[in-house]
């Protein structure tokens, strides 16, 4: 199971912090480097927000093994042909490294600041599989491409350069959801991205999306199975206790939700059972932007 890094763009992400982790991520060994897209919190205050597209072009140019990608865009910020073109040049640009993550929007408040309509949730999930009917037809389609949707339309349009990899960027769909989101990621993916699930649940759903493969007629290695988990890592126990003092979640709290926390000896075996569940990646949540040492001592004590 490979291990990369997870950040929350709206938590502070600013160019000098964004650098330092792209550099430590990939000089450490981790796997890849993704992070959220979202103009701020859910809750105040806002904070520093490195802006998506801009920062994974950086990242594209300034790094040269991992792979990377946004958990999750969301298609209610942008025209999926747009989000096609964007992610088109840069998986170009990084030699084939992007992993589009795409999802249907969730957080209420930036977009009722920002001047997005995040719809209700059957609309907002109709328009999701829209967009990801006019990606995928965009990034596989070497001829001009109509498309006449609720949301979108296409009349004739073909992107151009065509993607150096063939059919375009790997797209993951991120999510939970047994009805809507695990069929999306047999018609649609190449990934599908669990998010913040203990180890019995994951492996439920990894069976799930098994079966619906299987039915598909599509072969089961045909979809890389990822999750992004939050992550409480401690040096020593004194600096793990330290941390859960400051948050309102006790060890036992995070473990119920799905999260990794420990020192060393226990991440590494929270680790093995989210491995036996079938996960091939996991994107460990860091949340501090700034710990450096910390993220250091995780990669000598996990890879």
């Amino acid at each position: 199971m490979d291990i990369a890094i997870m950040v929350e763009g709206q938590n502070g992400l600013t160019w000098p912090r964004w650098q330092r982790l792209a550099y430590a991520v990939e000089e450490l060994g981790f796997s890849g480097l993704y992070r959220s897209d979202h103009f701020t919190n859910a809750k105040p205050p806002d904070m520093d927000s490195l802006e998506l597209w801009v920062s994974l072009t950086w990242l594209a140019g300034h790094t040269r093994r991992i792979e990377f990608g946004p958990l999750v865009s969301p298609m209610s910020f942008r025209h999926p042909a747009m989000t096609a073109r964007m992610a088109s040049a840069v998986d170009d640009l990084s030699g084939g490294r992007l992993i589009l993550g795409l999802g249907a929007g969730w957080q209420e408040r930036e977009h009722e600041l920002f001047g997005y309509e995040l719809l209700q949730p059957a609309d907002r999930f109709d328009r999701f599989e829209e967009g990801l009917e006019v990606i995928t037809k965009l990034f596989k389609s070497d001829e001009p491409v109509s498309y006449a949707g609720r949301y979108f339309q296409l009349r004739g349009a073909v992107l151009l350069p065509r993607p150096l990899r063939p059919g375009g960027p790997r797209i993951a769909i991120g999510g939970n959801g047994q009805k809507r989101t695990l069929p999306y990621v047999i018609r649609y993916a190449d990934e599908w991205n669990a998010v913040y699930l203990p180890a019995p649940e994951i492996k439920t759903l990894n069976d799930q999306l098994d079966t619906l493969l299987d039915s598909a007629g599509r072969s089961r290695d045909s979809v890389r199975r990822s999750v992004m988990l939050g992550c409480v890592f401690g040096q020593t126990p004194e600096k793990l206790q330290e941390k859960l003092s400051s948050n309102s979640r006790t060890f036992d709290d995070w473990r119920q939700v799905g999260a990794v926390v420990g020192t060393g000896d226990q991440v590494r075996e929270q680790l093995q059972e989210v491995e036996l569940s079938g996960v091939q990646r996991v994107m460990l949540q860091w949340m501090d932007l700034d710990d450096i040492e910390g993220l250091t001592s995780l990669a000598k004590e996990i890879l």
